[in-house]
């Protein structure tokens, strides 16, 4: 009997978030160990080569996020999210998008760079996806794809840097789309609140 793949997760970080979305679409059983960054136990170490969650363990060790969505639906995609072509919006958000964040939520560590001005960089990719959203309810049409379920939890981690100042820009689908992914099914299901993993217990079934 082939064991149940582990995913080793942490509630917060928007890359496993957008891995936990995936296979909660799929249906594909994995079980959760919650993570405790600061105190990564030996076993997730030993299994995740950049020491970085999402990492999912099965017959091989998948360490990246894109990579754990595709893996799950490969095996089963009743949402059709993989028909979408959701490429191009995954590179922007975490290419020059996650950068600005990064700039952005962690100032203190980039000395040299201007908050307001990274800030700035990362609005303006927001507009751009603003105005997309504009015409239907989602990043490729009329219902959640691949592309939203990658993009959503770092808008959401940008928003939260500055909820107020986020809430006062002038992107009113934007607004509508991270509001109705905040207060919908998928992430109330992904987001459970599990104590941290620790050595001989089985984890959480998932979904």
């Amino acid at each position: 009997m082939t064991p149940t793949p582990i995913l080793w997760t942490f509630r917060r970080c928007p890359y496993a978030i957008r891995a936990r979305l995936a296979i909660r679409s799929a249906g594909v059983p994995v079980r959760l160990h919650e993570v405790l960054l600061r105190e990564k136990p030996d076993a997730f170490l030993a299994a995740s080569p950049s020491g970085t969650v999402p990492c999912l363990q099965t017959e091989t060790v998948i360490d990246e996020s894109r990579d754990i969505m595709n893996w799950a639906l490969s095996r089963n995609d009743p949402e059709g999210w993989l028909a979408d072509a959701a490429a191009p919006l995954i590179d922007q958000c975490d290419g020059p998008f996650k950068l600005a964040l990064d700039h952005t939520k962690y100032h203190v560590r980039y000395p040299d760079l201007d908050p307001a001005a990274e800030r700035e960089k990362a609005a303006t990719i927001l507009r751009d996806w603003n105005a997309q959203l504009t015409t239907s309810g989602y990043l490729l049409g009329d219902r959640m794809s691949l592309a939203d379920a990658a993009l959503l939890p770092f808008v959401r981690q940008f928003a939260n840097t500055d909820r107020n100042w986020f809430d006062d820009q002038d992107w009113p689908a934007l607004a509508r789309w991270l509001r109705s992914f905040e207060q919908g099914d998928a992430f109330a299901a992904v987001m459970p609140k599990l104590t941290p993993w620790q050595p001989g217990e089985d984890g959480v079934p998932f979904p």
